[in-house]
């Protein structure tokens, strides 16, 4: 199964960014970039072209910023 599923939650209205990067740094895919406002939201990143390996992904919303670790096993 190569799809993921992101959540997260949104307090107030603002621009949210959600990337994923490669081991290297390298920035692989661009999942949100737009405004967005309060509330949950879920994202579907289809990896199936990527090789297994190590990945980051970095959320940024208004001031807030959270990057975190996920592995791609074939």
């Amino acid at each position: 199964n190569p799809t993921t599923k992101m959540s997260f939650v949104i307090g107030h209205s603002s621009l949210v960014s959600l990337k994923v990067f490669d081991l290297l740094g390298g920035e692989v895919a661009v999942l949100v970039n737009e405004q967005k406002g309060t509330g949950s939201y879920t994202v579907e990143w289809n990896a199936e072209k990527m090789a297994s390996g190590i990945y980051f992904y970095r959320l940024n919303a208004g001031g807030f910023t959270a990057i975190k670790k996920m592995l791609l096993l074939r």
